[in-house]
């Protein structure tokens, strides 16, 4: 199973394959991975496994930065995101996190602060101008409670994380102009994802 993976000049690190949504774009719905790489994992790997597979890959300062995406959200597994970054913590390069913003929820407490210092970019997937959109467009297992959990979770990762963005994908029910003034409003970075059925939805 495919721990961690290449895409352009970054690390990938897939470390479950579990989500709270069930997005309609969701890429995971047409295809079992990205870059050539399958993403279904046949058990969730432990820190140890991810730092071993993050171990066979090149050298990590041949890397622009280290990413916990893969196929599922990546803070359901918070103790892994945490124990993983503060072993990369020993190198120098730059971690980042893709998430939908949900975690607050999942783990019922605000975990943005157990990411400082170790997180440098959180890219938190906005995808919907309300909390109407988003709850067609997404199937969260939170309903309407998701929305507004995604824009407190943006406004706490300021203070604890360095680069805060939102992204969206550039969907035929997205608002991408509603979506920005929200970002604008929040005073966070924003940035969308192209959505045409392959591998565009990799990060730049």
């Amino acid at each position: 199973m495919t721990i961690a993976y290449e895409l352009g000049d970054s690390l990938y690190l897939n470390i479950t394959n579990r989500c709270v949504n069930e997005c309609q774009f969701c890429v995971r719905d047409y295809k079992d991975g990205v870059g050539g790489y399958n993403l279904w994992l046949d058990e969730e790997p432990t820190s140890d496994e991810v730092i071993a597979a993050i171990q066979e890959q090149k050298a990590l300062d041949q890397y622009r930065e280290i990413v916990f995406c893969g196929y599922g959200e990546p803070l359901i597994r918070l103790e892994v995101v945490i124990k993983v970054a503060k072993w990369l913590r020993n190198y120098d390069v730059a971690i980042r996190v893709d998430t939908n913003g949900l975690a607050n929820l999942i783990h019922e407490r605000n975990v943005t602060p157990d990411l400082e210092g170790l997180v440098d970019v959180i890219s938190i997937s906005l995808n919907a101008k309300n909390a109407n959109k988003y709850q067609q467009l997404c199937n969260p297992e939170f309903g309407s409670d998701s929305f507004p959990a995604i824009l407190e979770f943006t406004e706490e990762c300021k203070k604890y994380i360095p680069r805060v963005v939102l992204s969206v994908v550039n969907y035929p029910t997205t608002s991408i102009y509603e979506c920005r003034k929200i970002a604008n409003n929040l005073g966070v970075e924003f940035r969308v994802r192209q959505y045409s059925g392959s591998d565009a939805e990799k990060d730049e």
